[in-house]
């Protein structure tokens, strides 16, 4: 038994040295500094390597381009604030593992049931196969009478039993398609997050439709949080993706991360698209926001944005890019703009 717990503890120690020297020939490749945001980034990346957050981190890197700070923001900076705030937290089991943890239990349960029954079933068998012998041989009708009403007893116990678990996994199915919404919507705006935006885009790129992308980013976001405080930039963030929900009716908006938002535009060429989110830009920028506690002017709030149309086939990191591209030069070209190419 020693030998077989030493080779385990053997087999652990190899998973986790082979788990460290992935994480840093990551840090490494990225030019990443090993602070803790980088280092849960990492783990979280290597350790699913099928999930959303990989496979983000794999359109950007394409080419071998490296992960940007601003990156690492975009794509994990909650994980970075955990890791910095409170690591216990890293280890804490996220809604959606919970859901599977109960839907585990959920299954067992029901494996459980069905054995318990069967086994009942096959005892009820053997126990009324020796009742009809002993009739057979002139006696033991009464037993068969007891028997049934016993196996009756356990059939409705059984019955209950069932209704309690189909109830549960009734209520944890729901659970299940709650969390999985969850998953695609951002829930300070409620808008779809990155993750829904990067299936949108891959559905309907192969619709053949028209498909132009507009990223848009809010102009100083930085010092509207600074002189005034995160609870009103949340707010600005929230004005923002009203408007351009209400601008861009029955198109795709999103929220990509932090104070920059998406626009999917189906069925519109560039021209059209860039009138459309110029329209927005100038909704927003005639607006005077004031703050709601003393009433005091706050000021203009402006994004920049920038707009261009996928070709056909065309993969989702280059054609963000070029919009991405094209938002920096809208603020290097003094913010409050909209450039398409």
């Amino acid at each position: 038994m020693g030998a077989m717990r030493e080779a385990r503890l053997v087999a652990v120690e190899e998973r986790s040295d082979h788990l460290f020297d992935r994480i840093r020939a990551f840090l490494a490749l990225h030019r990443l500094s090993p602070d803790p945001a980088h280092y849960a980034f990492a783990h979280r990346v290597i350790c699913n390597p099928d999930g959303a957050l990989a496979q983000s981190v794999a359109t950007l890197t394409e080419g071998g381009i490296r992960l940007t700070a601003r990156d690492i923001q975009m794509l994990g900076g909650q994980i970075g604030a955990l890791a910095v705030a409170n690591p216990e937290e890293l280890c804490a089991p996220a809604p959606a593992d919970t859901l599977v943890a109960q839907t585990q239990m959920q299954v067992e349960g029901f494996t459980d049931m069905v054995r318990r029954v069967r086994a009942e079933t096959e005892d009820f068998g053997r126990d009324l196969a020796a009742s009809a012998d002993a009739i057979r041989n002139g006696g033991g009708a009464d037993n068969v009478v007891l028997l049934t009403g016993i196996m009756l007893k356990r059939v409705h116990s059984a019955e209950a039993r069932l209704a309690a678990a189909t109830s549960e996994a009734d209520q944890l199915r729901a659970k299940l398609e709650e969390a999985r919404g969850d998953a695609r919507r951002d829930p300070l705006t409620g808008l779809p997050n990155r993750r829904a935006f990067e299936e949108a885009f891959a559905e309907r790129s192969l619709s053949g439709d028209t498909l132009c992308l507009a990223v848009c980013d809010v102009d100083r976001f930085k010092r509207v949080n600074d002189q005034f405080g995160h609870s009103v930039g949340d707010r600005v963030l929230k004005a923002i993706a009203d408007a351009l929900s209400t601008a861009c009716p029955d198109h795709f908006v999103g929220r990509y991360g932090g104070e920059e938002f998406i626009i999917l535009f189906g069925g519109l060429d560039l021209p059209k698209a860039r009138t459309m989110l110029e329209a927005a830009r100038t909704s927003v920028a005639g607006k005077r926001y004031r703050l709601r506690e003393s009433d005091a002017p706050l000021g203009a709030v402006t994004f920049s944005g920038g707009v261009t149309e996928a070709e056909p086939g065309e993969v989702l990191g280059a054609v963000f890019g070029r919009a991405d591209k094209l938002l920096y030069a809208a603020k290097d070209g003094g913010r409050n703009r909209v450039y398409a190419a």
